[in-house]
């Protein structure tokens, strides 16, 4: 728990200068921001003095602030922590975000007679002891493979309880006859042996391979001095085996133990954390995260925020920790190096080498990405016989129910991707009745009068969800805009995917299996799922106010103010006199509980 102020953004002279965690509302009162500094009065008065220093997002963010929360900590480190954990609950809108995958891999060994070690995506705390996260999920199975090779643990799910063993209620399976098991389910190996090897098994989950490796190497002696070559052969393939799993993860320096090694590589919009965890000489975790900037941030605050958020979901707890930049505010309980020479600026530079990596990679998908959205608009232009590529799409859709609510939708596609702040909803205001071609000629005509006096640049391609019909509607719109020939434009009818062009009365049928005719069937589909919703809202809404609007005193602003207070209409009027009042005033509270009565009395 914490204490929070909140102040006025002209209060700011009035903040503390001690560690704290600072948070930004909005005027909606939502947060926006969240920030941690170890003097608050400086961090906050940064953001409004000094704005010609600011970057245009961070211009954006202060204009928003219309008040500040702030909670005091008890030192930076405090602060760092409860930033973190705020940042993954709230998600304000210009903080970086980043994912937090629930369901990272372990390996946990049972708490039940005669244990067994299993792969498991949820931890509960009772049934076993775990081990990891991992960070892949080969990762993991290479070490369970790895355990199951060197010891005989058993991988049934039966209940090997002493006294189900003495009843016999078990036998042998394939297991114990291919050498992978030693029978306990029939009582021929004992507890003492099998928990002697569940404990080597888990001192290999524990990263310490010195301990199996040295109970291999001294079996394998006491067997040759015994002259019992075929099990000192046994174990000297075991801890052959060891070795060579050792050496894929081994350091520069297996007497480095107990380390953090975290890497970040900055650029103008994005950032790449690489960072390892190092155990008893080998690389345990290796992961790379990629950060996206949303406002001025400097390389320290993007490398601290992403090595809480690894540390903690690693579970990694050592002090030490090697990088490749400077931390200035250095937080407390953190021992931060930058290695210039040796074995750790080697482990430093393989964790860079791990980022630079991730970042090429990242830059060979998206311009792989890029080649195919252009390759999809080069098909779609060839197919459609267009005279530019269709970089920005637009498609038309409308709704009605029996006539009822007609409303329509038009999505927009840019570069083959749907642009979401370019989507449009419309209420039909001009058609009475369900007359989907005239609903289509207004809605098409609303959208590019719109565009044309607000001088906006229009689309290289209108797509009309529909038929002949329809599309000969749009077509009638754009000709009263004197924009027809100008702006190519298509319908595409459900039934059988055909094509339809204005004055061609012969469909075009595209091949099923076509990148081009799967993007216009995606944006068919795109713009009828938007149409439908917003049209689902309204009928919603309508059956909601239904019940308000007859009313006398109650008119639609007030209708709106109860469904934004109460939710629904069963709990207006549940609502007490008070409370409507309180919303509504009480002349209208008033009319509403003299109508509900009213109409009680009347059913």
């Amino acid at each position: 728990m914490y204490d929070a102020v909140f102040l006025k953004p002209q209060d700011i002279n009035e903040l503390p200068k001690i560690p704290g965690v600072y948070k930004f509302h909005n005027s909606s009162g939502d947060i926006i921001y969240v920030g941690k500094a170890k003097n608050l009065k400086n961090r906050v008065t940064s953001y409004f003095n000094k704005s010609t220093n600011h970057n245009r997002k961070t211009i954006r963010l202060v204009r928003e602030i219309e008040k500040i929360e702030i909670a005091i900590v008890n030192s930076e480190f405090d602060a760092l922590l409860l930033e973190n954990s705020l940042i993954k609950e709230l998600q304000p809108k210009y903080n970086i975000l980043l994912k937090d995958d629930k369901s990272f891999p372990y390996l946990c060994i049972t708490n039940e007679p005669f244990p067994r070690i299993i792969s498991t995506r949820k931890r509960i705390a009772r049934s076993g002891t775990y081990f990891g996260p991992y960070a892949s999920v080969r990762a993991m199975n290479n070490v369970l493979e790895l355990i199951r090779k060197l010891y005989t643990i058993r991988t049934c799910k039966l209940n090997l309880t002493d006294q189900n063993i003495k009843a016999g209620k078990f036998k042998v399976c394939l297991e114990y006859h291919i050498g992978n098991c030693k029978g306990p389910c029939e009582g021929l190996q004992n507890h003492e042996n099998y928990q002697k090897d569940i404990n080597q098994a888990a001192e290999i989950l524990k990263g310490n391979l010195n301990v199996p490796k040295q109970h291999f190497k001294e079996n394998m002696q006491n067997a040759a001095e015994n002259l019992d070559f075929e099990q000192a052969q046994k174990y000297k393939d075991k801890f052959e085996l060891l070795e060579k799993f050792h050496s894929k993860s081994l350091v520069v320096n297996p007497k480095l133990t107990d380390i953090d090694v975290c890497s970040i590589i900055s650029e103008d919009k994005y950032a790449f954390v690489n960072y390892m965890r190092i155990k008893n000489g080998s690389i345990n975790v290796t992961k790379t995260i990629e950060l996206k900037k949303k406002l001025d941030e400097t390389d320290e605050e993007l490398f601290l925020l992403a090595l809480i958020d690894l540390r903690k979901q690693y579970e990694s707890n050592t002090e030490e920790i090697l990088t490749n930049i400077d931390i200035e505010n250095l937080p407390e309980k953190f021992h931060f190096i930058k290695p210039q020479i040796g074995d750790k600026k080697k482990l430093v530079e393989m964790s860079l080498k791990n980022a630079l990596f991730f970042k090429k990679e990242k830059l060979n998908q998206n311009e792989s990405s890029k080649i195919k959205e252009l390759r999809v608009l080069k098909k779609l232009q060839n197919d459609l016989r267009l005279k530019e590529l269709p970089i920005k799409i637009e498609c038309f859709d409308n709704s009605n129910m029996q006539g009822t609510n007609p409303t329509a939708s038009m999505v927009h596609f840019k570069n083959g991707k749907p642009k979401k702040s370019e989507y449009r909803h419309y209420h039909v205001k001009t058609v009475i009745g369900p007359d989907d071609f005239a609903s289509m000629t207004e809605i098409v005509g609303r959208r590019y009068k719109r565009l044309v006096d607000e001088q906006r640049e229009l689309p290289n391609l209108i797509v009309i969800d529909g038929g002949k019909g329809q599309l000969s509607a749009a077509v009638k719109a754009l000709n009263k805009l004197d924009l027809y020939g100008k702006i190519p434009i298509i319908g595409i009818a459900k039934r059988l995917e055909e094509i339809y062009f204005p004055e061609d009365p012969y469909p075009v049928h595209i091949s099923k299996k076509s990148e081009s005719l799967k993007l216009l069937q995606r944006l068919r589909d795109e713009a009828h799922r938007f149409a439908i919703t917003f049209h689902r809202q309204i009928r919603s809404k309508n059956s909601f106010t239904s019940e308000l609007e007859g009313i006398e005193g109650v008119g639609e602003k007030t209708i709106d103010q109860l469904l934004s207070h109460f939710k629904s209409v069963k709990k207006i009027k549940e609502a007490t006199y008070e409370n409507l009042s309180k919303v509504v005033g009480n002349s209208k509270a008033e009319q509403l509980i003299k109508a509900f009565k009213q109409k009680k009395e009347d059913n």
